[in-house]
């Protein structure tokens, strides 16, 4: 994932502040994925669970991340998209709600991750983490070509 958010920032960097914005946010959830998940650079010395904090940081991020593609992004790209005709407002209409299909899991998953007073709940964390990764790689896919039609229709 991160090899493919660098060729996003690559191809779109620098091109639009809400296309910088929002390759930054999810740049940041991807480095706090890797520091719960124990991947390199961030592996731990021993095999161990993340601290609970950790995880509340991830899932902080999470949730940021998901809202402001709601609230903000999703909701400029569309405005942006209808200066360049009915095709474009088409396609960002069509890709809407596969993109909200995520919110739903990763909101779930906030949810489960987030009651601290049950730390057993981490014992099951490597099989929702895992799972929540394809999620949000489908949900980046999506994404990108909402970008890419952003993107494609800059001056």
């Amino acid at each position: 994932m991160l090899t493919k958010l660098e060729k996003a920032e690559k191809r779109w960097g620098g091109a639009h502040d809400l296309i910088d914005q929002w390759l930054k946010n999810r740049r940041k959830l991807l480095i706090q994925s890797f520091i719960v998940a124990g991947l390199a650079p961030y592996s731990r010395s021993e095999k161990s669970l993340p601290s609970m904090a950790e995880v509340n940081e991830f899932c902080a991020q999470l949730v940021d991340y998901v809202s402001e593609g709601h609230f903000e992004v999703y909701n400029r790209v569309v405005k942006a998209c209808e200066q360049f005709g009915e095709s474009s407002i088409e396609t960002a209409n069509a890709l809407l709600p596969l993109i909200s299909a995520s919110t739903d899991m990763a909101l779930d998953f906030n949810d489960k991750y987030t009651d601290e007073s049950d730390e057993q709940v981490l014992y099951q964390l490597d099989n929702d983490l895992s799972h929540l990764a394809e999620i949000m790689e489908s949900r980046f896919e999506l994404e990108d070509q909402l970008l890419e039609l952003l993107y494609q229709r800059l001056p």
